[in-house]
């Protein structure tokens, strides 16, 4: 129907460096930013026929800049222009590395549902209050030397305590950079985008791990890629409200 309104949004933020104040490459040149198409191209795909928006954020510096937290500030102007735009529409934020940490940081926004955190950068000291009522789904490769996979499994447990809803799912035999086995890395956070919107059901294990009480131990919800089949929409749980 022409003219419909969106009925949610996601939100992609790629990654970056440490620091670095000057303003991202161009095109082809900005490799975080190429990594995320594919991703992109998928959710649109995925979430054409529920009328949702896709956008990506626009960085204005490279890295994040310490306290400066530049990326987390780009983040937050992204989902005020949505919000300006659509209204009160539910986000999911979908952010890679310095863009899963930006992303974290951003979901206290009133817009934002919740988060997929792809390889993300959670240093110990980064809050996690604003990620209470939030669902927090973070995929890392166990053989990541850029991020840590502890240091993720860390902060969905410290997220869970202060109220969000957590999963940590672990790919084995990938890399950050999401290029080995990434066509599971794209399968699964379409499936997850489009789970946490309602727009079809969570994997069954994904949608249990959400529900853990606050105290429950780092095990329960942990998951293996491997442990959920594939077409990762198939075990299906009834759409989340």
């Amino acid at each position: 129907m022409a003219n419909q309104p969106p009925s949610a949004a996601v939100l992609l933020l790629h990654g970056g460096r440490e620091a670095g104040t000057g303003p991202p490459p161009f095109g082809p040149l900005n490799l975080p930013a190429v990594r995320m198409r594919p991703f992109r191209q998928a959710v649109t795909k995925a979430t054409r026929p529920a009328d949702v928006l896709v956008r990506s954020v626009r960085y204005t510096c490279r890295g994040w800049n310490g306290p400066r937290e530049d990326p987390f500030h780009d983040a937050v102007r992204a989902l005020d222009a949505i919000q300006r735009e659509a209204g009160e529409i539910p986000v999911v934020l979908v952010g890679h590395s310095m863009g899963a940490r930006a992303s974290l940081r951003a979901a206290g926004h009133p817009l934002v549902r919740a988060v997929i955190g792809l390889a993300p950068w959670c240093p110990p000291e980064d809050p996690v209050a604003q990620l209470a009522d939030r669902d927090v789904v973070l995929l890392h490769s166990t053989h990541d030397r850029v991020t840590s996979p502890r240091a993720s499994q860390a902060l969905a447990d410290r997220a869970r305590r202060a109220g969000g809803r957590t999963c940590l799912i672990t790919v084995e035999d990938s890399d950050h950079a999401m290029l080995r086995r990434a066509d599971l890395w794209h399968e699964l956070t379409t499936a997850l985008v489009t789970g946490l919107l309602g727009i079809e059901a969570l994997p069954e294990a994904v949608s249990a791990a959400l529900q853990l009480p606050l105290h429950a131990e780092t095990p329960h919800g942990t998951l293996g890629i491997d442990e959920l089949p594939r077409p990762y929409g198939v075990a299906r749980s009834g759409a989340r409200p």
